[in-house]
């Protein structure tokens, strides 16, 4: 059985168009993008709050871990990669320290290096009084600022392939699919009373993480069914798990600050 002209003329018009879409992502695949800071529509929102009614609040982040012990999803096997970030307390105190915008409402202290910090400030004073006899009281180091407020919680739920799905078609050995899937992470903060140990504020945010793909392919014989010709390309877009978990974390932020207002526990500045 022989190929018309008007089926090689369709088989080759939709090799193009499949290969012209793979194409376009052929320059981000292998070569990446540059370098950049990326701004995220809840960090605008944090820097957007009304400036504090009240002298900055001093706050602390001693530790924001993984709760979930989940894996990498996969459907084939298990992987031992987590399937989220390990160092979630970079964006709460990324959130903390944007709040406020150019009037920061937060004086965030360093706790996750504390031991370094604290071997640091011996070193100096050793050397001091070793080399320079500064033994004195005012050549003394500066006391470390201390936190009345402490930031609290965790990464607690990741739920891999919530929803999934698909579409797809053949027809005279020309495919095409559509396929998507989403995820679930969820995140909750509190807010401690150092001088009590009350929990002030405990708020909770959610986001869906959500991947798709799509994709083409072509199989037919030629020449008397004796050779086959296949051609296969898709597209994958998957949104990055750390994007998500940094909106969701800025997300609860904002969440605490306005929860604190309802409470009483800061204030806007009121414009004269």
């Amino acid at each position: 059985m022989t190929i018309s002209f008007p089926h090689i003329a369709a088989i080759l018009a939709v090799t193009c168009f499949l290969t012209s879409c793979a194409s376009t992502k052929s320059d981000s695949v292998f070569y990446g993008e540059s370098p950049y800071t990326l701004e995220t529509d809840t960090m605008k929102r944090l820097n957007k709050i009304p400036e504090l009614g009240q002298p900055q609040i001093t706050i602390a982040v001693y530790n924001f871990p993984d709760r979930t012990g989940q894996r990498k999803p996969n459907v084939k096997f298990s992987q031992l990669s987590t399937a989220v970030t390990q160092g979630p307390e970079t964006w709460v105190i990324n959130g903390l320290k944007a709040t406020g915008g150019t009037n920061p409402w937060f004086i965030v202290v360093e706790r996750q290096g504390l031991d370094a910090i604290i071997k640091e400030r011996q070193l100096i004073r050793s050397t001091r009084e070793l080399y320079d006899g500064e033994s004195d009281v005012k050549n003394q180091l500066k006391p470390l600022k201390f936190a009345g407020l402490i930031v609290e919680g965790g990464i607690v739920g990741y739920d891999s392939n919530v929803t999934s799905g698909g579409v797809g078609a053949r027809y005279f050995g020309i495919g095409v699919n559509e396929q998507y899937r989403t995820d679930q992470v969820t995140v909750s903060i509190r807010l401690v009373a150092v001088q009590t140990g009350e929990i002030l504020i405990t708020t909770s945010a959610t986001k869906t993480i959500a991947s798709h793909s799509s994709g083409g392919d072509v199989f037919r014989f030629l020449d008397m069914s004796t050779k086959a010709l296949e051609i296969e390309t898709g597209v994958a877009t998957n949104e990055p798990v750390n994007y998500a978990i940094r909106t969701t974390i800025e997300h609860a932020i904002h969440n605490m600050i306005y929860e604190g207002i309802d409470k009483g526990l800061w204030k806007f500045k009121i414009e004269e």
